[in-house]
């Protein structure tokens, strides 16, 4: 139900750029401070001075892990990156794209009678632009699906 404007041209990445910056940040922070911390304090020996280290690059890791999910659309269809999943969809299997009120990220309702997170598109920081990329994807989707 959007004009033909409102579609972005493949292909197209949306990614919560914010939240992928504030993560990618803290990690890289924690893990300096507590590398510095650890040569800092003079009473460590060298196992601990490791573990502080290692416990640092872990979290920076994990930070790492979460700032991951992202939504590719081309021509093929979309590909669907979560923390720990990827999947491509052919356009034709997806139904429908949702962003309700209060949902943490966008939901593809699928042609086999699924629902598949895309976290990819989530209105944590950026709540406008979350809406402004659900709309452009279900523009998307909508253009590319045959009609039946």
């Amino acid at each position: 139900m959007s004009d033909q404007t409102d579609i972005p041209t493949l292909p197209v990445t949306f990614r919560p750029k914010r939240t992928r910056a504030v993560l990618i940040t803290a990690g890289a922070a924690i893990f300096v401070v507590l590398t510095v911390v650890s040569l800092l304090i003079p009473t460590l020996s060298s196992g601990e001075r490791l573990s502080f280290i290692f416990t640092g690059a872990l979290l920076w890791g994990v930070l790492m892990l979460l700032s991951r999910p992202k939504v590719v659309a081309d021509e093929s269809g979309v590909t669907v990156v979560n923390i720990a999943t990827s999947r491509h969809l052919a356009w034709a299997e997806i139904v429908q794209v949702n962003l309700r009120p209060g949902d943490p990220w966008v939901f593809l309702n699928l042609s086999d009678g699924t629902s598949l997170p895309a976290m990819g598109i989530q209105p944590g920081i950026a709540k406008q632009r979350a809406i402004s990329d659900a709309r452009a994807l279900r523009a998307l989707a909508d253009a590319r699906t045959p009609q039946g």
